[in-house]
C-alpha cells in the first residue's frame, strides 16, 4: 500500500487526539436543526412536486420521465435486444429513490410503466391502486402501454455519437430536438444532442484545433503546453462556430427528423432559422475552423442576394452594416422589429404560399434551429401546405408540458418543510392527530419522558458549554435501551461460567411446557 493511502494505528493516538476527533464529529442542538432544515428546503427545491400519485390513469401524456438502470440495466453493445421502460416523477421518487434513474426530461405521449411488466415484479408501483385488493399498491405485472416509443435515451445514449451520459463527466450542454419521427420512421424520437455532432464534427474538435492553431503560431510549443490548453479546453467545452449561442436558440429540428419531411428544408435559408450544414470532420480540413468559411453561421443564413430581406437576421445585419461606430440595439428589440417585419411580408401575400417564395432547399444534411420564440408561424399554412404541417402538433403550437401539483408547503420556504410532508415536527404532529387518543396520550407521556432524560443528559455539556460528541451520544442511548448492561451481562456469564459441566459450550436446548 502506498505511504500516501496508508491507514494511521488505530492504537497510537496522541492524548489530545479523541477530543479533536469529538469536537470535529459534534454540533450543537441549534446547529443539527438549522442542517435538517437546510436538507429539507434543498430536497424542496430540487423536489418541488407533490409525489402521491402515478401518472399512469392519466393516459398519455407529455411529461418528465426517468428510464430506471437498476431495474432494467441496458446490454453494453446498443445492437443487442433490450425492453426499455420510462417512469414517471412520481414514481422515480416513491418506487424507485434508491436506485439509478436517468433523467430523460419531456417525452411526449407516453404512459408511465411503473408496475408493468417492463420492469421486473420485484420493483412494484407502489402509488397506485391494485386492482385485486382495492388499496395503494404494490402493483406489478400488469400489461405495458401500447402506445409508448422508446429510442436509445431509454439506454442511456444520446446523440448520433451515442455516448453514455454521465452528469458527473459531460462537458458543455445538449440540446433537444423537436422530434418530427421516431427511431422507426428514421427520426430520433426527442434525442438530445451535442452541437458538434449536429456539424459532423468529433466531440473533441476544439483539441485538434487548438493543437492545429499553436502549431501555426508557434512550432516550437512543448508537450506541457499543448496538454495545458487540452485541459483547458476539456474544463470549458466550447461551441462550434456555426452553432448559435444559448440566447438565440429556441428549438431544434436535427437532420434525422428533417429528412423524414423534406419540405421543411425550405425553411433553412432563414426566415427565423438557421441551417447547420453537416461537414467533413476537423481532421480533414487543411485549415483550423473558422466561422465565416468553415460553416453556416447565423450571419451567413441571410445574404444580400436573397429575397425576403425582412427575414429573421437580416435587420440585425443590416442596422450593424449602417452604423458600426453606435451602439447595438438590445437582443430582445431586434427579435421584436424582426417579428413585425416577417409579419407584414407574409401578410401582403397571405393568399399566396409563402414558401414558395423562399429560395431552393439546401443540399446535404441539414438541421435547424429555431432562433425566435416565434418561430412557429413563420411556417406557411395556405390549403397546400397545411396537411403536411398538421401532422405535427410541435409545429403548430407550443406543447403543453404535465407536471405533478405542488408538494404542500413547497412553495413556503419558511414553513422548513420537507417534500410533500410538512417539516419532521408537522410530521409527528400529523402522526399523532391520526392516533386514537389512548395511544396519542401514550405516545406523548413516553416523549415527555425521554425529553427529561435527554435534557438531564445534556445540561451538564449545556453549563459547562463543552460540545456533544457523536460517542456522547451513542453511549448514552446504548445505557438507557440497556445494550451495554446486556453485552456485559452475556459476557460475564460466558467467562464465569466457562464450560457446562459435560463439556459442553454452555448452551442448553430450549425445552417446551
Amino acid at each position: 500500500m502506498p505511504e500516501s493511502c496508508a491507514k494511521a494505528p488505530q492504537n497510537e493516538e496522541s492524548p489530545g487526539q479523541p477530543n479533536e476527533l469529538k469536537r470535529n464529529d459534534s454540533q450543537t442542538a441549534s446547529e443539527f436543526i438549522d442542517s435538517q432544515l437546510q436538507l429539507e428546503a434543498d430536497a424542496r427545491e430540487a423536489l418541488p412536486f407533490s409525489f402521491e400519485h402515478c401518472t399512469q390513469p392519466l393516459g398519455p401524456l407529455r411529461q418528465s420521465l426517468f428510464s430506471c438502470i437498476t431495474c432494467n440495466p441496458p446490454p453494453e453493445s446498443p445492437s443487442d435486444p433490450y425492453t426499455p421502460a420510462g417512469v414517471c416523477y412520481a414514481c422515480s421518487i416513491a418506487c424507485h429513490g434508491e436506485h439509478t434513474l436517468v433523467e430523460l426530461f419531456n417525452k411526449r405521449n407516453f404512459t408511465c410503466d411503473c408496475g408493468t411488466t417492463r420492469l421486473p415484479a420485484t420493483s412494484p408501483c407502489t402509488l397506485r391502486i391494485d386492482p385485486a385488493t382495492g388499496m395503494k399498491g404494490p402493483v406489478h405485472s400488469e400489461s405495458p402501454p401500447t402506445g409508448n416509443n422508446y429510442n436509445q435515451n431509454f439506454r442511456n445514449r444520446f446523440c448520433a455519437c451515442g455516448e453514455l451520459y454521465d452528469p458527473h463527466k459531460q462537458k458543455g450542454t445538449m440540446y433537444q430536438c423537436l422530434g418530427l419521427a421516431t427511431e422507426s420512421e428514421g427520426g430520433c424520437d426527442e434525442d438530445w444532442w451535442h452541437p458538434e455532432c449536429l456539424l459532423g464534427l468529433p466531440r473533441d474538435w476544439y483539441v485538434s484545433a487548438a493543437k492545429k492553431t499553436e502549431g501555426e503560431e508557434n512550432p516550437s510549443a512543448d508537450q506541457s503546453q499543448q496538454n495545458s490548453q487540452e485541459q483547458d479546453a476539456d474544463e470549458d467545452h466550447p461551441v462550434p462556430p456555426g452553432f448559435p449561442d444559448e440566447e438565440h436558440f429556441e428549438a431544434l429540428i436535427c437532420y434525422k427528423c428533417v429528412d423524414t419531411c423534406p419540405w421543411i428544408k425550405r425553411y433553412g435559408h432563414g426566415n427565423g432559422f438557421v441551417a447547420l450544414q453537416q461537414r467533413k470532420a476537423l481532421q480533414e480540413h487543411d485549415s483550423p475552423i473558422k466561422e465565416e468559411t468553415t460553416f453556416i453561421s447565423a450571419k451567413e443564413v441571410i445574404k444580400p442576394e436573397q429575397p425576403l430581406e425582412s427575414m429573421a437576421g437580416s435587420k440585425k445585419r443590416k442596422a450593424e452594416e449602417e452604423s458600426p461606430g453606435t451602439g447595438s440595439s438590445s437582443p430582445k428589440k431586434q427579435k421584436n422589429e424582426s417579428v413585425e417585419l416577417n409579419s407584414q411580408t407574409f401578410s401582403s401575400t397571405s393568399m399566396s404560399c409563402r414558401k414558395e417564395a423562399l429560395p431552393r432547399a439546401p443540399l446535404g444534411l441539414i438541421s435547424l434551429v429555431a432562433c425566435d420564440e416565434d418561430f412557429r408561424s413563420r411556417f406557411c399554412r395556405c390549403a397546400d401546405c397545411y396537411p403536411s404541417l398538421s401532422k405535427y402538433p410541435q409545429l403548430l403550437e407550443e406543447e403543453e408540458i404535465y407536471e405533478p401539483p405542488l408538494s404542500e408547503d413547497g412553495d413556503n420556504i419558511e414553513a422548513g418543510g420537507s417534500v410533500g410532508t410538512g417539516s419532521l415536527l408537522e410530521r409527528g404532529e400529523a402522526a399523532l392527530s391520526n392516533m386514537d387518543r389512548v395511544r396519542a396520550i401514550e405516545g406523548v407521556m413516553v416523549y415527555n419522558h425521554l425529553k427529561d432524560k435527554v435534557k438531564s443528559f445534556l445540561q451538564p455539556f449545556a453549563e459547562s458549554g463543552q460540545a456533544v460528541g457523536a460517542e456522547d451520544i451513542k453511549a448514552y442511548f446504548e445505557k438507557l435501551r440497556g445494550d451495554a448492561e446486556a453485552i456485559r451481562a452475556a459476557g460475564g456469564a460466558a467467562i464465569v461460567g466457562g464450560d457446562g459441566p459435560d463439556g459442553g459450550d454452555n448452551r442448553r436446548e430450549e425445552s417446551g411446557y
